[in-house]
């Protein structure tokens, strides 16, 4: 018999459900995110904008913004330009670019777990594991759902 009031070390009590830190994005690809949405509501057109301004709007430290341009520039959602005129804008329509775009570009490949992280071997019962074939339909699920989530339903922007 289970007691009810026995602690369990990853719930604080036994009332509260289990919360699943492994799945949850990373508080960059949460400022990625609230970011490019914001940068979505302004860049409409050939408008730039410039990375003060975007922190002032959003809330983050602009240090925050500016390694968040780099990596979604390096990753091809955003166009950036140096200079008088410079800043940027997003490299395509908001209706095109997905969630999934979006904390790839900060977290990686979405993997949820080591096999089926194309590179990485490092689960010592891959070889014996009943689970396995079924992690890339998971995968393939989790990953489907953020893709299925665009920039401009995030941002309300027109599609």
């Amino acid at each position: 018999m289970v007691d009810p009031g026995r602690q369990h070390p990853h719930m604080r009590n036994r009332n509260e459900s289990i919360r699943l830190d492994w799945m949850r994005l990373s508080s960059l690809a949460d400022y990625a995110v609230v970011m490019m949405s914001a940068a979505a509501r302004h860049c409409g057109g050939v408008a730039r904008l410039n990375a003060t301004s975007l922190a002032e709007e959003t809330g983050l430290p602009l240090p925050t913004v500016q390694k968040l341009v780099s990596r979604l520039s390096a990753a091809g959602l955003i166009e950036s330009a140096r200079g008088t005129g410079g800043g940027f804008r997003l490299s395509r329509p908001a209706a095109a670019i997905s969630l999934a775009d979006i904390v790839e570009a900060i977290e990686g490949p979405i993997a949820m777990t080591s096999c089926v992280d194309g590179g990485r071997h490092d689960c010592c019962i891959e070889e014996n594991c009943r689970v396995k074939p079924h992690w890339n339909a998971v995968n393939g699920a989790v990953k489907g759902a953020l893709a299925g989530v665009s920039l401009a339903s995030l941002s309300g922007v027109p599609a």
